[in-house]
């Protein structure tokens, strides 16, 4: 789930706030660890998907048109129909399985594109930092810390504190392509360029990372109208 992060000097405890125009807020104190939001806001989950679907506004999948049943929305490259159920019993909830998702939405406030995006997000930190995990000692290098976020026009980016960002809409992707991206960065926590020695460093890891670029670029629009506003 996108949010923004405010460090405040006035701020004694940790301080969520969701806004019609910005969407989703969160204040820290200046020494706060970031690190630890995901599983704060993991705690907070129920909260905050009733208050974004409250406003309805300020939110990437909130503001396109709505998933409903019977759609079909990529994950990992593959299409799986979205299949809606509604148990009160039980809390929100995304279950694979063979070419379905399964949603299940406990509350009359709960939103299917808020549901889909936040399994998305959590798919990302679960598939991404495995794989991160396994291809840095391969090629050598370490990262600062890594975060999942909802860039509009970037898939992955590294920074020269050698801190990884990656989009959550990967998912979308299949995993090869993943890869490539992954792959794309942890290169620049050698080479922080695309010159010629850079992109040797990524064939030797993706020797198909040319096909893997175009599929991206074939698809960035087509993914981008389907899971973002």
């Amino acid at each position: 789930m996108p949010y923004t992060v405010k460090r405040s000097s006035r701020a004694k405890h940790i301080r969520i706030e969701v806004r019609v125009k910005t969407g989703l807020i969160v204040v820290v104190p200046v020494l706060y660890n970031v690190e630890e939001l995901p599983d704060l806001l993991r705690e907070k989950k129920r909260w905050i998907l009733d208050k974004l679907a409250k406003y309805g506004k300020g939110h990437p999948l909130a503001a396109e048109k709505e998933i409903k049943n019977g759609d079909f929305i990529p994950y990992l490259g593959r299409h799986m129909k979205v299949v809606e159920r509604h148990d009160p019993r039980m809390a929100d909830s995304v279950k694979l399985e063979k070419n379905w998702l399964l949603l299940n939405l406990g509350s009359r406030n709960s939103r299917l594109n808020l549901v889909v995006e936040w399994w998305y997000r959590q798919q990302a930190e679960i598939l991404i930092k495995k794989r991160v995990a396994e291809l840095c000692p391969r090629l050598g290098v370490t990262y600062g810390r890594l975060t999942i976020r909802g860039a509009k026009t970037r898939w992955g980016s590294c920074s020269r504190k050698s801190n990884l960002n990656f989009n959550w809409k990967l998912m979308m992707a299949p995993e090869p392509v993943i890869d490539y991206v992954i792959i794309h960065e942890l290169a620049h926590l050698k080479e922080m360029n695309h010159s010629k020695k850079f992109w040797e460093l990524v064939a030797e890891y993706c020797p198909q990372w040319r096909k893997h670029k175009r599929w991206l670029k074939e698809h960035e629009a087509e993914l981008a109208a389907k899971l973002s506003g």
